[in-house]
């Protein structure tokens, strides 16, 4: 039996090694055995990773063996051990599971070392595992911190490709991508647009991701230059949630989009957010935040056709459908400095009768003729309203 010493430690005695490489498959059986006995993880494996784990398993001893023959020339480092299984293994175990591997790996090596080597050897045998075991633990968390920073930086790439899509138009590919990011899809989905803090970097990119899917069950983060888009999933009052977000944005507005049904169908959700963010400014009193939909007029008069349509659609047709006198007592009341006396007197009504049709307008539509900024939205959609009959090719907007 020979040995010699290198880097403060001896190489391994080449009968000890002998042994080893000879006693190779019953180390990994007995280490996939023991494996089998006591993690529930490992049981309920697919036969294809349980196979990968045993390549691996093999191949760390194969390793151990050639550090312990040549501790300069051999590698602990467990990118190399990992490398017999594909890079898909790291996604179905975990970093502790793989940690657990380790440790059944050294057991069972420790625990044969007295078959494996001479009684004057065996100390030596088992220092040598302890130490191997030691350094591919830390080497196996580098490797998983390395995949975890890289999938981190592909679905931060990808979480930015799905918010452009979503503004520019669902795709084919958007609900493929939406579930790669872990999108689970319940409840409602909600638009938030503001802008950006003057020092967003990653580090603050990262708190407001964290921020987000604290506030909601879903949530994506697009960063567009100066301005930032936060698309909110899930049951509860979403609206709440985003209001929680508000001191992660920088100082102006914060638009919120109408909240959708779910997120496919949130693109209109998403234009219609950024065009308030467009038009807001016109509205020097707006709240933070502010609904897309109370920027209607704003919005308009922007040229958003979205906004034009849904003061149509939603506004005028509704109060026309619900009868004449609606549509009357709201321009004549409109029409006469918001006065009850005043439209009464125009209508030859009691000023109980318009105030009942009001109370009924806000009924029909949402929208309270008697508030000043309500009233003025529902001004805007009979003005447009109007224009969508009298010109040709607008009627049915």
């Amino acid at each position: 039996m020979t040995t010699s010493r290198r880097n403060g430690r001896e190489l391994g005695s080449s009968d000890v090694v002998r042994r080893l490489r000879g006693g190779t498959d019953m180390l990994t059986t007995a280490a996939l055995r023991r494996l089998d006995a006591e993690l529930d993880w490992y049981r309920g494996l697919a036969a294809e990773d349980r196979s990968w784990i045993g390549l691996v398993a093999q191949a760390g001893i194969a390793a151990f063996i050639n550090w312990y023959e040549e501790p300069d020339a051999g590698s602990y480092n467990a990118q190399e051990i990992f490398r017999a299984a594909p890079p898909e293994l790291t996604r179905s175990i975990s970093l502790q599971h793989t940690l657990q591997l380790v440790r059944v790996v050294v057991e069972v090596v420790e625990e044969n070392a007295v078959k494996l080597a001479e009684p004057g050897q065996q100390d030596e045998l088992r220092e040598a595992v302890l130490i191997y075991s030691r350094e591919v633990a830390f080497s196996a968390a580098e490797v998983y911190a390395r995949a975890a920073e890289s999938r981190g930086a592909w679905d931060a790439r990808l979480e930015a490709l799905v918010v452009d899509s979503l503004v520019r138009g669902v795709d084919e590919s958007f609900r493929s991508r939406i579930s790669a990011l872990g999108w689970s899809g319940k409840g409602g989905t909600l638009v938030v647009v503001g802008q950006a803090p003057p020092d967003m970097d990653e580090r603050r990119t990262a708190e407001l991701r964290r921020a987000c899917r604290r506030a909601a069950q879903d949530a994506l983060v697009g960063i567009q230059g100066e301005r930032v888009v936060v698309v909110l999933g899930g049951e509860g009052d979403l609206r709440a949630a985003a209001s929680t977000l508000l001191p992660r944005f920088g100082p102006g507005p914060v638009v919120l989009g109408p909240e959708a049904g779910e997120v496919g169908d949130a693109g209109r959700s998403a234009r219609a957010a950024l065009a308030g963010m467009l038009a807001v400014s016109a509205w020097p009193g707006a709240p933070r935040p502010v609904a897309a939909d109370e920027l209607l007029p704003e919005r308009m008069l922007n040229g958003d056709p979205l906004a034009r349509r849904t003061l149509v659609e939603d506004l005028y047709k509704p109060l026309v459908g619900a009868g004449g006198p609606l549509v009357q007592t709201l321009e004549e009341y409109l029409s006469q400095g918001r006065s009850l006396e005043a439209a009464s007197r125009a209508l030859y009504v009691h000023p109980n009768t318009v105030r009942y049709r009001l109370r009924r307008i806000g009924q029909v539509v949402g929208w309270d003729p008697t508030d000043a900024r309500e009233g003025f939205v529902l001004q805007v959609a009979l003005a447009v309203g109007r224009l969508s009959e009298s010109i040709p090719g607008h009627r049915g907007l």
